[in-house]
């Protein structure tokens, strides 16, 4: 009976030795013939595949490619980037979003200046201790940039393992994260790491997608669990408990002459950012109230312009926005010509835009 046993559970694992190899086979060699064409994948530059991840974060790749071709334009090296101003990093940043990924961007490469001369650290444990640096962007940079077996693990990777092993526990809980780490860990030993990782990235980009997967498409169809037991269009369970704030501002559109008032944020969200004055107060005059008692200046009410949304990750900004005039000269004001090189919030410029278009 042991001996049995022995034999059922060695010839079990030899089919999934054969099934597993299959897989990565298929898969690097899909990549191999149907890589998308990104002008961060020309070379493999630790420091333009630094860049690349940390603006594809939250951002489509479309949107990003002519982001990163002019930061690279301006910040041709780590050493460029590190003695530039972080108000000419953010105004290149501008329309991102998430700007904090453009300040640590910013600390990040005077550490590589001032501890490794400039040159970007090629060990795992280095790359993940720099700021604002994950566990994804770590495994990006080492398999991508250096060929090391080190898993890169995001959304898509998340769901398309869940469909390939059939994995019915919660993606968003922090164990079935690290369970599916483990996994594609194993799956890299003694492959190319690097087609193997962007594989996975454009397969869930283009084909494994969240809703409505194109399986006859799917080069590892074959071995995939969800796809053999029609549970394909369920996986991955995807569940986050997540505390939205819904927030109400009067935004205000303060002029004097030819010049508008703004401010620069504090520490924080929108950190050293542009925009203009908000209040979360009920009413325009409860604004012009809020604003006298602060600047003590008087402001008079113009008109009202628009109401506009802008969601964040975690909360959402309903912006009323109205015009107001100030009477004499203070500090903060500047021409739409100094607002040009100044680095604004996207939630301020759709204001700028809407207050433009209101007054043509």
């Amino acid at each position: 009976m042991a001996l049995a046993i022995f034999f059922f559970s060695s010839k079990f694992i030899s089919f999934k030795i054969k099934k597993v190899n299959k897989m990565q086979k298929e898969l690097i060699k899909w990549y191999q013939q149907n890589k998308r064409d990104f002008p961060w994948r020309k070379d493999q530059d630790p420091y333009h595949i630094w860049i690349s991840e940390i603006m594809l974060q939250q951002t489509t790749t479309e949107a990003v490619i002519p982001y990163f071709n002019r930061f690279l334009t301006t910040f041709p090296t780590i050493t460029d980037l590190a003695t530039a101003s972080l108000e000419d990093v953010y105004k290149l940043w501008e329309g991102l979003g998430y700007y904090r990924r453009a300040k640590h961007i910013h600390e990040t490469a005077k550490i590589i200046v001032h501890q490794y001369n400039g040159i970007f650290p090629n060990t795992h444990k280095e790359i993940l201790a720099l700021k604002g640096i994950g566990p994804y962007t770590a495994g990006a940079i080492c398999s991508i940039a250096y060929h090391m077996p080190t898993p890169a693990i995001d959304g898509n990777v998340l769901r398309i393992i869940s469909r390939q092993y059939l994995l019915k526990d919660n993606i968003a809980e922090t164990k079935t994260q690290k369970h599916i780490t483990s996994i594609v860990a194993e799956l890299l030993m003694g492959y190319d790491a690097s087609a193997f990782n962007q594989g996975l990235m454009d397969l869930g980009t283009t084909i494994c997608r969240p809703l409505n997967p194109k399986c006859d498409q799917c080069p590892i169809q074959k071995t995939c669990l969800a796809y053999q037991n029609n549970q394909q269009k369920v996986l991955p369970i995807n569940i986050k408990n997540i505390k939205h704030k819904e927030l109400h501002y009067i935004t205000g559109i303060i002029t004097y002459q030819d010049q508008f008032l703004l401010f620069q944020n504090p520490p924080g969200l929108l950190e050293n950012l542009y925009g203009f004055v908000q209040y979360e107060c009920e009413s325009p005059y409860r604004f012009q109230e809020e604003f006298e008692n602060q600047y003590h200046l008087p402001l008079s009410i113009v008109s009202y312009i628009q109401d506009i949304k802008h969601v964040f990750t975690h909360r959402t900004w309903h912006m009323h926005i109205y015009h107001f005039v100030i009477d004499k000269p203070i500090k903060g004001l500047y021409t739409l010509d100094d607002i040009h090189n100044l680095p604004l919030s996207t939630a301020h410029l759709k204001v700028l835009k809407s207050f433009l278009k209101h007054m043509k």
